[in-house]
C-alpha cells in the first residue's frame, strides 16, 4: 500500500468492519464535530491579506502574463473566486474538521465540472480540473462547490433564496448520492459513472435540454482535433502552423518565451519516453509540427502552459496541451505532506483516483530546470457548462448534478458509509453547508473589493489587451 493510499484509508476505511459499523463510526464523529458547526465562517484576527496571497501565488509565473491573470479576476466576484483557490484553502484550514481525509479536487467550483468523452467515446459528466488535487478534509470540496453556486447565482442577479437553495441542493445531492454509493461494493463504485445524455434528460427546462443536446451532437460530428485544427492553424507553405492570437496564443519572440518553447520540445521528447508501449506505438504515427504558448483559465494564467500540434503522414492532427504543475494550494494548509515530490505526477495520479475515466494521453514529465509539467489532449470532446444562459431552475439542476459527481469522486478514495454516517439522513448537513456558503460568498465579495482597490492603487497590474 502506498503512503498516499495509507493516509487516505487509515482514518476512513476498515475493510474488516461492516457497513453498519462504519456508518456508526461516522455518526459518532458528530459528537466531536457537530454538523451544525459546518455552517460557521468567521475570519480569524490574523487572517492573511487576500491581495498578499494573490501576489505570493504569482511568484514564479511568467511576469508578462500576470496582468492578464488579474484582469480576468477583476471581471466579477465569481471570476475572482475562480482564481482565488489559495485564499479559500487558507480559510478552510481554520474551519471545523471531521478528521476524515480523502482525495480532493482542491479547486471544486461549478465551472470545473462538465461533460467529456471517455477513451471508449462514451460521454460522461464529471470533475475536469485537478491542478490542485491533494488528500485532505472532505468538507473542503463540498464547501467550495456550494459557495461557487451562491457567488455564480449572485452574478446572475438571482434572488438570495435561489442562491442559497442552489448551495443547499449541491450539498443535499452529495449526501443522497453518497448514501447510494455506501450500498455498493468498492468495485461497483469504481465502475460507476454519470451518463451525460441521461443526466440532461432529467432536466426540467426544455429550452436548455435542447441546447445541451445540440452541444452533444456538435461534439460528436467531428473529432475535437479536426475542429481545433480548422480554427487554430494556418498553412505556411506546405506546413501547418498554430495561428497567433496574442496575448492568448502566440509564438514568443522574447528570450524568456523562446526558452520556454525550447523547454517544451524537451518536455515533449521526455513525455513520449514515459508512455506505455501501446501509446508509444500510437504517437509514433505522428511528428511534432509546432508549439505555442497558450494562456488558459484564470487560476493558471502566468504558469507555463502551451499547446503542441502533432501531424500524421496523411495530415491528421492531434493537439496536446502541456501545463506547468505547481504545488497544490492545499498542501501548505495541511499538516500532512504529499507523497509525490513531482507535482505533475501528483496531478495525474490524483485525477486517475477521482475521475471516471481519464485521457489516454495523460502524463507527466519535467524540463532541465526543474519545472514540473503534465500533458493531456486539448479539448477532447469537452462540453462546458454555459452559466450565461442559465435560469434559476437550471442552476438548481446543475447544483444537483455537481453534488452527485463530487460524491462519486469522493466515494472512490473515501468510505461512503463513514461519510453517510456523519451526514445522516436529515437536512442538518445541507442546511449548514448552505449557511456557510452565504457567509463565505460575503467574504469573497469583501476580498474582491480589496483586489479592486489594489488595482486602483497600482499594486496589481492589469491588461487592456484582452
Amino acid at each position: 500500500m502506498t503512503d498516499q493510499f495509507k493516509s487516505i484509508n487509515d482514518n476512513k476505511f476498515d475493510p474488516a468492519a461492516s457497513k453498519a459499523a462504519r456508518y456508526d463510526k461516522g455518526a459518532a464523529i458528530r459528537k466531536v464535530t457537530p454538523r451544525s458547526q459546518q455552517q460557521h465562517w468567521v475570519p480569524t484576527e490574523n487572517r492573511q491579506d487576500p491581495v498578499e496571497v494573490l501576489i505570493k501565488t504569482s511568484i514564479g509565473r511568467i511576469e508578462s502574463l500576470l496582468p492578464i491573470r488579474y484582469s480576468r479576476m477583476i471581471e466579477s466576484p465569481f471570476a475572482f473566486f475562480r482564481g482565488a483557490a489559495a485564499i479559500m484553502a487558507s480559510d478552510l484550514a481554520q474551519t471545523p474538521n471531521t478528521g476524515i481525509d480523502l482525495q480532493l479536487c482542491g479547486d471544486c467550483h461549478l465551472m470545473n465540472f462538465g461533460g467529456f468523452a471517455t477513451p471508449e467515446r462514451k460521454l460522461v459528466f464529471d470533475i475536469n480540473d485537478f491542478d490542485e488535487t491533494f488528500p485532505g478534509p472532505w468538507e473542503w470540496d463540498i464547501k467550495r462547490l456550494a459557495t461557487s453556486f451562491v457567488i455564480a447565482g449572485r452574478s446572475k442577479k438571482f434572488s438570495n433564496k435561489t442562491c442559497q437553495e442552489s448551495a443547499w441542493l449541491a450539498a443535499d445531492s452529495y449526501k443522497r448520492h453518497m448514501i447510494e454509493y455506501s450500498k455498493l461494493s468498492a468495485l461497483q463504485i469504481w465502475y460507476a459513472d454519470i451518463d451525460l445524455a441521461q443526466l440532461i434528460e432529467k432536466g426540467h427546462d426544455q429550452d436548455i435540454k435542447s441546447f445541451q443536446q445540440k452541444q452533444i451532437k456538435k461534439a460528436a460530428e467531428h473529432t475535437a482535433h479536426e475542429k481545433e485544427f480548422a480554427k487554430m492553424t494556418q498553412l505556411e507553405g506546405s506546413r501547418a502552423r498554430i495561428k497567433d492570437n496574442p496575448p492568448l496564443i502566440f509564438h514568443p519572440i522574447d528570450h524568456e518565451g523562446i526558452q520556454i518553447l525550447k523547454e517544451a520540445e524537451t518536455i515533449h521528447r521526455r513525455y513520449l519516453e514515459t508512455l506505455s508501449d501501446e501509446k508509444k506505438v500510437l504517437l509514433s504515427r505522428y511528428t511534432l509540427h509546432d508549439l505555442a504558448i497558450k494562456v488558459v483559465g484564470i487560476g493558471s494564467v502566468g504558469t507555463r502552459c502551451g499547446i503542441s500540434l502533432l501531424m500524421s503522414a496523411t495530415g491528421e492532427p492531434i493537439f496536446l496541451q502541456f501545463k506547468e504543475a505547481r504545488q497544490s494550494v492545499l498542501e501548505s494548509n495541511l499538516k500532512s505532506k504529499g507523497k509525490y515530490s513531482h507535482q505533475g505526477e501528483r496531478i495525474v495520479k490524483g485525477q486517475k483516483l477521482m475521475q471516471t475515466a481519464s485521457d489516454i494521453f495523460l502524463g507527466w514529465t519535467n524540463d532541465d530546470n526543474g519545472k514540473f509539467v503534465y500533458i493531456r489532449q486539448l479539448r477532447d470532446t469537452k462540453i462546458k457548462p454555459v452559466l450565461e444562459i442559465m435560469k434559476p431552475k437550471n442552476l438548481k439542476d446543475y447544483a444537483k448534478a455537481c453534488g452527485w459527481a463530487l460524491a462519486r469522486a469522493h466515494a472512490r478514495t473515501g468510505d461512503p458509509s463513514v461519510l453517510s454516517g456523519y451526514m445522516g439522513k436529515s437536512n442538518e448537513f445541507a442546511n449548514a453547508i448552505a449557511k456557510f456558503s452565504i457567509s463565505y460568498a460575503d467574504q469573497n465579495q469583501s476580498d474582491y473589493s480589496k483586489m479592486l482597490e489594489a488595482v486602483k492603487e497600482g499594486k496589481l497590474p492589469i491588461s487592456t489587451e484582452i
